[in-house]
C-alpha cells in the first residue's frame, strides 16, 4: 500500500511547487480538473460526489492523526529511555566512585616510614621509565608523523579544497553540504525565464539528472551515496537557477563529490563550524566530534582517542607494577 500511495509523489510534488498559492490553490486545481474534464459532479446520485470527498477526507485525516500520535509516542519513549540510561549511568558512576573512594588506615610510625621509603623508591623508578619511554615515543612519533603526512599529502594532492559551504564550485554547478543534507545550485545561461515545464529533474535513491528539455543534461550520474527521495526536492530560483535539495540517509558522513564522475574534494579540510554542528543532538554531536578528532589525529600520525585511552591504561598499570618490564609492550 505504501509504494502504491507514493507512486505519483514525484509528479504531484512538481505540481505543488508550481502553485504559489499553496495547498488551497492546488486543491482548487484538482476540483477544476474534475469539473472540466469529468462528470464527477453530475454523473452520480445527488450528494454522491460530496460523500466521496468527505469519506476520503475522513479516512486520510484519521491516518494523519494516527501517524502524528505514533510519532509523538515514539519521541516520548525515546526521551524516557534516554533519561533512564542517563540516570543509570550516573548511578553506576557514583557507585563506582564510592567503591573506589579513599580508605583511611592508621599506621604505626615504623610502618609509615617503611611505606614512605617504598613509595619514594617506586616514584624514582617510575620517573626514570617514563623519561625513557617518552624519549623513545617522541622519536618514533616524529618519524611516523612525517612518513604519514607525506603519504596523506601524496594521496590528497589532486583533490579540491572545499568551498565555504564544505562542497565545491564546479564549472556547471556548485554544491554545499552539512552532515545531513546537500544543496545544489545549477545555473542556466538562457535568455528567457525558465519554468518547471522547461527543465528535467530526476532524483532517485542513488541517481540524479538535471537539465533543460531538448538539451544534454548539465549533470547526470550515480550519486556518491544514497538519499531520501521523499525528503528531497527542487525549485527554480529567479527564473535562471535550479536549486536541488538532497537529504542524506547516512548522516555521519561527508560527501567528497555529488556524482561519481565529479572531481573529489579533500574531506579532511572540511570546517565543522560551517556544517551546523551545534544543531545536532548531544549524543550525535559527540560521535561526530570524536570522528573528526580521530581523523585529524590520523592525518598527523598521532594516536586516536581509542589509542590514547589504551596508552593511559598501560601507563596506569605500569605505575602500579614497577617491578615488571614494559619496554616491549605494545597495543594494536
Amino acid at each position: 500500500m505504501g509504494e502504491e500511495e507514493e507512486k505519483y509523489d514525484g509528479m504531484l510534488l512538481v505540481m505543488a511547487q508550481q502553485h504559489e498559492g499553496g495547498v488551497q490553490e492546488l486543491v482548487n486545481t484538482f476540483f477544476s480538473f474534475l469539473r472540466r474534464k469529468t462528470d464527477f459532479f453530475i454523473g452520480g446520485d445527488p450528494g454522491a460526489a460530496e460523500k466521496l470527498v468527505k469519506d476520503s477526507f475522513d479516512h486520510h485525516s484519521k491516518l494523519a492523526l494516527k501517524s502524528h500520535k505514533e510519532k509523538q509516542m515514539k519521541q516520548e519513549k525515546e526521551k524516557k529511555e534516554k533519561a533512564e540510561r542517563t540516570a543509570k549511568l550516573a548511578e553506576e558512576k557514583k557507585k563506582k566512585k564510592d567503591e573506589n573512594g579513599p580508605r583511611i588506615q592508621e599506621l604505626t610510625d615504623e610502618e609509615a616510614e617503611k611505606l614512605q621509603s617504598e613509595l619514594d623508591k617506586k616514584e624514582e623508578e617510575e620517573k626514570m621509565k617514563n623519561e625513557a619511554e617518552n624519549e623513545e615515543k617522541t622519536s618514533g612519533k616524529e618519524e611516523k608523523g612525517s612518513d604519514s603526512e607525506a603519504e596523506e599529502d601524496e594521496k590528497d594532492k589532486d583533490k579540491l579544497k572545499p568551498n565555504s559551504g564544505n562542497g565545491a564550485d564546479l564549472p556547471n554547478y556548485k554544491w554545499t553540504q552539512t552532515l545531513s543534507e546537500i544543496d545544489l545550485a545549477v545555473p542556466f545561461d538562457v535568455k528567457f525565464r525558465i519554468k518547471g515545464r522547461d527543465v528535467v529533474v530526476d532524483i532517485q535513491r542513488r541517481f540524479i539528472k538535471v537539465g533543460l528539455k531538448g538539451h544534454p543534461p548539465v549533470m547526470e550520474g550515480q550519486l556518491y551515496n544514497e538519499v531520501k527521495v521523499e525528503e528531497s526536492s527542487w525549485l527554480i530560483d529567479d527564473g535562471k537557477v535550479v536549486t536541488v535539495h538532497l537529504e542524506k540517509i547516512n548522516k555521519m558522513e561527508w560527501w567528497s563529490r555529488i556524482v561519481t564522475t565529479d572531481p573529489e574534494i579533500n574531506t579532511k579540510k572540511i570546517c565543522p563550524e560551517n556544517s551546523k554542528l551545534s544543531d545536532l543532538d548531544g549524543e550525535t554531536r559527540g560521535m561526530v566530534e570524536k570522528m573528526m578528532y580521530d581523523q585529524r589525529q590520523k592525518s598527523m600520525g598521532l594516536p586516536t582517542s581509542e589509542e590514547q585511552k589504551k596508552q593511559d591504561i598501560l601507563k596506569k598499570f605500569m605505575a602500579q607494577h614497577p617491578e615488571m618490564d614494559f619496554s616491549k609492550a605494545k597495543f594494536s
